[in-house]
């Protein structure tokens, strides 16, 4: 079963995109044994910005993404989301991809199950 989970929400201040990426990790474990794709769009593309330093004990979501890709979970990111905030795909975690809404719904199209934040 392929799961896609967008997200659209800022990284922190919010629990929404840290609840995405619980779902996700959950949902590849091989209790539940699901296919997951991840598409940050809006304000959440700046959870994949490399060199997150969050306060000790809180929840760092460039360390999240990064478990996830080595997790086989394909992450991608809104090309037009990160352009209009200055990022660069370089700095974006290792193994972000750059996404558009072509890679978007044709993720959704070939899902079994899509979750958005």
């Amino acid at each position: 079963m392929l799961l896609t989970i967008i997200v659209n929400d800022s990284p922190y201040g919010i629990e929404k995109p840290w609840n995405a990426l619980r779902l996700a990790s959950t949902s590849v474990s091989d209790e539940i044994g699901m296919d997951v794709n991840i598409f940050l769009m809006g304000d959440s593309v700046v959870s994949a910005k490399k060199g997150q330093k969050t306060p000790e004990g809180y929840y760092n979501m460039e360390k999240m993404l990064g478990s996830l890709i080595g997790r086989g979970i394909e992450v991608r990111v809104c090309g037009a989301c990160i352009n209009a905030r200055g990022l660069k795909e370089d700095e974006l975690v290792d193994g972000v991809l750059r996404g558009s809404m072509k890679i978007l719904a044709n993720w959704i199209k070939k899902s079994d199950k899509v979750v958005s934040f």
